[in-house]
């Protein structure tokens, strides 16, 4: 009984895909999700998602949000989210350096906002572990 996998973001549907395995990082640290696992909520932090079919493994970096798991479904409700072939690395360097640059002047800036852009730096660190990896 495979997994329907689906990642959303406010954007665009980033993933829909029946899955063996995911492996969803949380919080509280990385959770393993296989058919026939318990009812969960959880809150997703930054970092790699795994989501395995076939014993191929896909690489996703999510940005936050919240994770659903209900019978044979996962649902993934993130700030934002990226497949690893999708990830431009001189681009999310520039995105994380002009966020640390807004962030030094922070004392002018709302709550909202500062926490807008630790998640741009968080999520941009993500994807750069990833690329990393990659190579």
């Amino acid at each position: 009984m495979p997994l329907t996998l689906e990642i959303v973001t406010p954007e665009a549907r980033v993933y829909s895909e029946t899955v063996d395995t995911v492996v969803i990082p949380t919080v509280e640290g990385e959770v393993g999700i296989l058919p026939g696992h318990i009812p969960l909520v959880a809150q997703v932090g930054a970092g790699e998602l795994r989501a395995t079919k076939g014993g191929v493994t896909q690489l996703l970096v999510v940005g936050g949000g919240f994770a659903q798991v209900s019978g044979s479904k996962v649902s993934i409700l993130a700030d934002s989210a990226i497949q690893e072939d999708k990830i431009d690395a001189s681009a999310v360097e520039n995105a994380m350096a002009r966020a640390q640059e807004a962030l030094k002047g922070s004392s002018h800036l709302d709550a909202a906002e500062v926490e807008r852009l630790e998640g741009m730096v968080r999520f941009s660190v993500a994807q750069l572990v990833v690329v990393k990896r990659r190579r």
